[in-house]
């Protein structure tokens, strides 16, 4: 497909709101999001061998500007040789206003990854404008796109912007927040618990989850205080989170571990949808079980949570069968 020009007109169909169609959320695995520099070619290989969720192959910050070129030349090289299976793959391209975005879009149109990963989103015409580079390239509707939420102005807009995302021919899933960028610019310190970042986290949770979207926390700089790593990624699964964006092979298991469901989650949610499945509860919205009242949308979250037990199960099934 051919990239012609950056989009500069706004398409009508912007100006449809996704109001009359349901905000459903991403039914895919997004508990560990690893960045791999599209620069280092042994990271590239062994994508193919680790348990994340999903890989963000990276041309922006981690590709120095003289390596850019190479980098594109690897990730070609490297979704022609073999499919990576079993994970969602993410290509984060340089600003469209930088000296390299055109070429990353190229890119991207070429390879048609899951999803793009647009760096330092502030309003949501920076989605929209994506979302028409796109419709010109004639690009499928399964590529998506994801927003690095990561500039005091982002912050400030997270809720327009996802509501820019549920307009009609928007590609917009998911959130992934960029902590580094968002201290440089306001000062805050990195500090043990992050209270004083926490407001604008909870910020973004709200506009994800107003629009149907999913939101990957930040990576945890430090990949061997594992101590450290395993509290942040409890405090973002109590505050909502997805998943955690990674930076280390070695940061996979703790963050599946903690945003996926665990067992007692599981049988609790089986529980929920044996209740429902009784054809008493035919036409009611709340069943009393065991003395607990629950309330039919108690369902949808079990389905869900259910659904995505099952999505880990069988990817283990399948790593299993690829080491036998």
């Amino acid at each position: 497909m051919a990239f012609c020009c950056l989009a500069t007109r706004h398409k009508a169909w912007h100006t449809v709101v996704m109001s009359q169609s349901p905000l459903t959320r991403s039914m895919n695995l997004r508990r560990s999001v690893l960045s791999v520099p599209a620069i280092n070619q042994r990271a590239l290989d062994k994508t193919h061998l680790i348990d994340c969720d999903a890989v963000i192959f990276d041309l922006e910050d981690s590709v120095a500007p003289e390596k850019k070129a190479e980098a594109r030349e690897n990730l070609n090289a490297f979704f022609a040789a073999r499919p990576l299976i079993g994970k969602e793959r993410i290509i984060r391209i340089n600003g469209l206003s930088s000296n390299w975005g055109r070429a990353d879009m190229e890119l991207v149109t070429a390879l048609e990854p899951d999803a793009v990963l647009l760096p330092k989103v502030d309003e949501p015409q920076d989605v929209m404008s994506v979302s028409d580079l796109f419709a010109d390239a004639d690009a499928p509707d399964s590529l998506r796109i994801w927003a690095m939420i990561e500039t005091p102005r982002g912050i400030l807009n997270a809720a327009a912007i996802a509501e820019a995302g549920r307009t009609a021919g928007s590609r917009l899933d998911c959130f992934v927040v960029g902590l580094n960028d968002l201290r440089k610019e306001t000062g805050v310190l990195p500090q043990p618990g992050r209270a004083y970042l926490v407001p604008w986290l909870m910020q973004v949770i709200l506009a994800v989850r107003a629009y149907g979207l999913d939101a990957i926390d930040s990576v945890f700089n430090d990949f061997k205080d594992t101590d450290g790593f395993e509290a942040e990624c409890a405090q973002a699964r109590a505050m909502g989170f997805d998943g955690k964006m990674l930076i280390h092979p070695g940061q996979i298991d703790a963050s599946n571990r903690h945003f996926g469901p665990d067992a007692a989650a599981i049988a609790e949610a089986e529980m929920v949808i044996s209740a429902f499945s009784d054809p008493a509860t035919d036409g009611l919205n709340v069943i009393n079980v065991g003395g607990r009242m629950i309330e039919r949308l108690h369902l949808v979250q079990a389905q869900s949570l259910v659904h995505k037990a099952r999505l880990i199960a069988q990817r283990n099934n399948m790593n299993c069968q690829e080491t036998n």
